[in-house]
C-alpha cells in the first residue's frame, strides 16, 4: 500500500517588497496586493537598530499607534513571522515616530493548505502527517502483527 502525500507550498512574503521593511514603503498598499495564507511565512527585512517589527493586538493599538500593547517585537533586521491562523494582524516599527508617520500595516490571512491553527512549530505528532480520514489502525498495524507472530 501507497501512501499520497499532498504537497504544502508556503509563501515567504518580504514585507515591503524589494525596498523592505522601510519608511518610505506604502506598507499598506503592499499588503494588499498580496494574498496571505495559513502556512505562509512574512519576512521583515530593514537595518537593524533603524527599525523593529512590533505586533500590536487590536485595530484600536494599530490606528492609535499604541506599541504599549504589543504581542511580540523583533529586532534582528530579519525577522520571520509564520502566519498560523485565519484572521487580521497588526505590525508597526517600534522605533519611535515610525507608526505615527506610516510606518504601520495590517493583514489578513485566509485559509490556505496548511493546518489553521498548529499546536507549535515543530509538531512532530502522527496527526501532523496524516490526514483525518487516515485510517489510525493502519498505523498500527504492522505492530500488532509483529506482536502476535513473536
Amino acid at each position: 500500500m501507497r501512501l499520497m502525500e499532498k504537497q504544502v507550498s508556503a509563501t515567504q512574503h518580504v514585507v515591503g517588497g524589494s525596498q523592505g521593511w522601510e519608511e518610505s514603503v506604502d506598507l499598506n498598499s503592499w499588503a494588499s496586493a498580496q494574498t496571505f495564507k495559513v502556512g505562509d511565512q512574512l519576512v521583515f527585512k530593514y537595518s537593524s537598530g533603524l527599525h523593529s517589527v512590533v505586533e500590536l493586538g487590536s485595530e484600536t493599538a494599530y490606528k492609535n499607534c499604541d506599541l504599549g500593547t504589543s504581542l511580540n517585537s523583533k529586532n534582528t533586521g530579519n525577522d520571520v513571522v509564520k502566519l498560523n491562523k485565519v484572521g487580521t494582524r497588526y505590525f508597526a516599527c517600534g522605533t519611535l515616530g515610525h507608526c505615527d508617520q506610516g510606518m504601520k500595516m495590517k493583514i489578513t490571512t485566509v485559509a490556505g493548505n496548511a493546518p489553521s491553527t498548529p499546536a507549535s512549530d515543530s509538531d512532530t505528532s502522527a496527526a501532523a502527517f496524516f490526514p483525518r480520514s487516515f485510517p489510525t489502525f493502519l498505523l498500527f498495524s504492522p505492530l500488532l502483527i509483529l506482536y502476535f507472530l513473536l
